[in-house]
């Protein structure tokens, strides 16, 4: 069991910096893998080296701490939601330009404040539901109806951005009760469960030595940022963090561009700012009034 953390919203905020950071670069990893591998081979391994990475470093240290659960219902709900924002965004990858399909994703705080009233039991200032609203007219601005990102990829990224928001929930519900490196185990096993049942189906052996390194380091950088996501968790609310998942925008520009050769259009970086401005500000005046309700 992990005790109870005490508030440090500044120490949230640079854990939560890091760990989307951390996922621009897994990401585009599996961008690059989607050019040659099934996706579902893809989340397979993001999952299973996660696992295996995680046994084979705290394995002998904390045995069965890594499993161990009070809310075992939860655990697997959580895993389950996070598999399938995966599956979900990198199907996304594999048809749009990574900057266009992590902005769509990046609703998911907009999301999140909606939920966070039912599931959560906080307060959301009038203001913040406006700004919900102007947020998803950014996310119209960069699908253009009858464009090109407008297409299946992108309802796919914005299957992502709700999985992603339940994912923040649940993940927020089980800090204080569940020790970070069992919620962070016991999530990557029920991913690797699950795709482990359908990756028969897919198989495709490496074509290189440094695709399977890919595949491999995409369980690890995956275990990294998703700890450092879980403990920013502990140290502040979701209401306070959800706008700095921004930042990840910022690396995935700057490697969709090196990497890909992809760099968004005026209207794209429009929405885009419209999304980034609608997150700050719920962010910045949501936190304002009381957090819970009654």
């Amino acid at each position: 069991m992990s005790a109870p953390r005490a508030a440090d919203p500044r120490r949230g905020i640079l854990l939560i910096v890091g760990a989307v950071s951390t996922f621009s670069v897994l990401d585009t990893i599996a961008k690059y893998l989607s050019q040659t591998y099934p996706v579902v081979m893809i989340v397979w391994a993001r999952y299973v080296f996660h696992v295996l990475a995680m046994v084979f470093v705290l394995g002998q240290s904390v045995r069965w701490g890594l499993v161990r659960t009070r809310r075992p219902g939860l655990q697997v709900m959580r895993g389950l939601v996070l598999a399938a924002s995966s599956m979900f965004f990198f199907s996304a990858l594999a048809r749009l330009p990574i900057a266009e399909a992590a902005a769509i994703t990046f609703v998911s705080p907009l999301l999140l404040t909606a939920m966070s009233v039912w599931f959560l039991r906080e307060r959301v200032r009038a203001s913040a539901w406006v700004a919900v609203c102007i947020g998803f007219i950014g996310v119209l601005i960069i699908v253009r109806p009858g464009g090109a990102v407008f297409q299946p990829g992108a309802l796919l990224a914005l299957a992502t951005a709700a999985c992603f928001a339940g994912y923040q929930l649940m993940t927020r519900k089980l800090a204080g009760i569940d020790s970070t490196i069992a919620t962070l185990f016991i999530g990557a096993a029920v991913g690797s469960a699950v795709m482990t049942l359908i990756v028969p189906f897919f198989w495709k052996l490496p074509v290189s030595a440094w695709d399977a390194v890919l595949f491999a380091l995409m369980g690890m950088i995956g275990a990294g940022g998703h700890f450092v996501l879980i403990r920013a968790f502990e140290y502040a609310p979701a209401s306070v963090l959800a706008p700095f998942v921004y930042a990840q925008l910022v690396v995935v520009l700057i490697l969709g561009y090196l990497v890909f050769g992809n760099f968004p259009d005026g209207p794209s970086l429009i929405g885009m700012a419209i999304i980034v401005a609608s997150g700050i500000w719920i962010g910045t005046h949501q936190t304002r009034a009381p957090r819970r309700a009654g």
